[in-house]
């Protein structure tokens, strides 16, 4: 059985292993998209998630615009 598995395993010479720049790539590639399926697990339609997230992002800066501008003069009455 061993000579069999010898036979069809390559010589380390054969071997062929992408300069570091290549494999840098391949790496970066590979790590986006675990990072893309890792923030897609579990949602049904990632696409509405990101435009809420874009929604939530505009509301936060619209608030720090109107603080910085000494805020809204809402009055709040106990009714």
């Amino acid at each position: 059985m061993g000579i069999f598995t010898s036979c069809c395993r390559p010589s380390a010479s054969e071997v062929i292993t992408p300069d570091v720049e290549t494999r840098r790539r391949q790496q970066t590639e590979a790590a986006e998209k675990r990072r893309a399926q890792e923030s897609a697990r579990g949602v049904k339609d990632p696409e509405r998630v990101r435009r809420a997230q874009q929604r939530q992002e505009e509301m936060e800066k619209r608030e720090q615009e109107l603080a910085q501008q000494g805020g809204a003069n809402l009055k709040w009455t106990s009714g």
